[in-house]
């Protein structure tokens, strides 16, 4: 009956959840939506708020101690979606920002194409099938039924490996026949937008498709305004965009998302040091948010995985649903050594050297960036929080069991959906509620205590239906603590505290409240 750690939370069933409940939806879905666009609901909304909150919280205004045994100094910045296009060709996303693209002919669909794989006959005869990497069954199922044949006698290869002469025997994902797909080609991602009433070569721009490069082209304004020393960091949350080939997987991969990011700038002597330090710390981080170690892995990259200016790079990397038992990519850190500020400066004209007052000397700082996207950090959230539980009816004596998704509850036991986020990070902290809905003094005291508690945190007020009821829909959105105002309320002033991951109830005292909720993490 228990769910043990490799029991996979299907795509469906999250996106469902999601819509059915406020969290995310399609974008323009009444327009028959855009691929890789979403939109947040008021739930997810809060959840998304929260989780940039938190690190923006522990990174600029609370940061940690580094490895001297001083706090780092990180210092915030929000810089413009829209930059001179020159920022772009120093950065060399002008030149170089690609993905390899293959189109279907016949669905007008299109794939990057190292996300294709292609299974060939290993005998060298017959048609191949190509397929999406994690819809590997797909390509098996085809060959089943298309070919007749047995897919262990099929070899799997990369599609940008695929012999050109090949592709006219290659079935796409999506097409009746062979011999539809392309071959490869670059496709740049950047997003193209105009600048002014024109829109010729003079007044093309571009949408971020990063946040990072609004930090190196202010990085002398910080130096010049805030008296910083080396070591320092700059944070900064917004939005980018990226022209993805195959937005998939939800969230995951879409072409408008919203990036965390840290450039720490230090002395090129001491860069491998704090490389390892900010890896170590991200990884750390993420476990404090509640994500379950054994769901959490480092993966380093692999020499020819590094960027050409690039001296070690790490993935903290989550075990997601969808990817299950692999992990994916949630974060990245990468020794970018001084590439960043060296082509701006080369670019600009501008000196972007340090100058240490103490040594007399200039310093080109070394740049180590944790990278992070917050919409991928919610998927995270969700994927982690996501559980059926077998509860016992009416709530009697007896925690939750935790069930395989799918799965029919025993006798006696009902199922739930709950939604265990970590206190800090729920959408709604607090539900009130009035015992009866048809006692005017208790719903008034409801009330009240509702309007106080709002103050401080995102509190619900729910007096429609039976208390199990109410507690049903406060687990399936997260929320940590329901507060239920009785008959005993009015001789007393205490109220029932049921807490939404043990069920256990407890007696709370109304003027104790606050402090009794600060406690346990709000």
């Amino acid at each position: 009956m228990q769910n043990d750690k490799t029991t996979k939370i299907s795509l469906d069933i999250l996106t469902g959840l999601c819509k059915r409940r406020g969290f995310i939806f399609q974008s323009s879905e009444i327009y028959g939506g855009l691929n890789g666009f979403w939109d947040y609901g008021p739930l997810g909304t809060e959840l998304k708020n929260n989780l940039r909150d938190a690190w923006w919280q522990d990174m600029v205004r609370s940061p940690p101690v580094g490895p001297d045994g001083e706090v780092v100094n990180i210092l915030g910045l929000d810089s413009s979606i829209i930059q001179n296009p020159r920022v772009w060709e120093a950065s060399g996303h002008v030149g170089g920002f690609n993905d390899p693209m293959s189109d279907c002919r016949e669905s007008k669909s299109r794939y990057r194409a190292d996300h294709l794989l292609v299974y060939l006959p290993a005998s060298g005869d017959g048609h191949g099938f190509a397929c999406l990497t994690g819809n590997e069954a797909d390509a098996e199922k085809r060959i089943r039924k298309q070919a007749k044949a047995d897919p262990s006698a099929y070899k799997v290869i990369p599609f940008p490996e695929l012999n050109p002469a090949d592709l006219a025997r290659v079935w796409g994902p999506d097409a009746t026949g062979p011999g539809t797909l392309t071959e490869p080609r670059q496709f740049n991602l950047m997003f193209k937008t105009y600048i002014g009433a024109a829109s010729g070569e003079d007044n093309l721009a571009y949408l971020r498709p990063e946040t990072a490069q609004g930090i190196f082209t202010n990085y002398k304004h910080v130096v010049d305004t805030m008296r910083v020393k080396l070591p320092f960091g700059i944070a900064q949350i917004g939005k980018s965009f990226r022209n993805e080939v195959t937005p998939r997987n939800f969230i995951f991969r879409s072409r408008e998302f919203e990036q965390m990011e840290l450039e720490w700038f230090c002395h090129p002597d001491e860069a491998q040091k704090w490389y390892d330090f900010w890896v170590a710390e991200r990884l750390k981080w993420w476990e404090s948010l509640g994500i379950r170690a054994e769901y959490l892995q480092r993966r380093d990259h692999d020499p020819d995985e590094l960027a050409h200016y690039s001296t070690a790079c790490a993935d903290v990397e989550y075990r997601y649903g969808f990817t299950d038992p692999e992990y994916g990519e949630l974060e990245g850190v990468a020794h970018r050594g001084d590439y960043d500020l060296t082509q701006h400066q080369t670019f600009s004209g501008t000196k972007l050297e340090y100058f240490d007052q103490e040594t007399n000397t200039r310093v080109l700082p070394h740049v180590i960036e944790p990278s992070s996207g917050l919409t991928r950090g919610v998927l995270v959230l969700l994927n982690e929080a996501y559980r059926e539980e077998f509860v016992p009816k009416g709530d009697t004596e007896g925690g939750p069991l935790e069930a395989v998704p799918g799965s029919q509850p025993p006798e006696g036991y009902e199922k739930r959906v709950v939604m265990r986020f970590a206190p800090r990070l729920a959408p709604v902290k607090v539900a009130v509620f009035p015992l009866l809905k048809n006692r005017p003094e208790l719903v008034e005291k409801a009330k009240t205590l509702h309007a106080d508690l709002r103050r401080e945190w995102a509190v619900d007020y729910d007096q429609t239906g039976a208390i199990g009821r109410r507690y049903r829909r406060q687990d399936e959105i997260g929320t940590p603590f329901c507060v239920t105002i009785d008959f005993d309320s009015l001789e007393d002033d205490t109220v029932t505290v049921r807490e939404r991951d043990s069920m256990g109830q407890e007696r709370v005292a109304i003027g104790d409240l606050r402090a009794w909720l600060r406690d346990r993490g709000l």
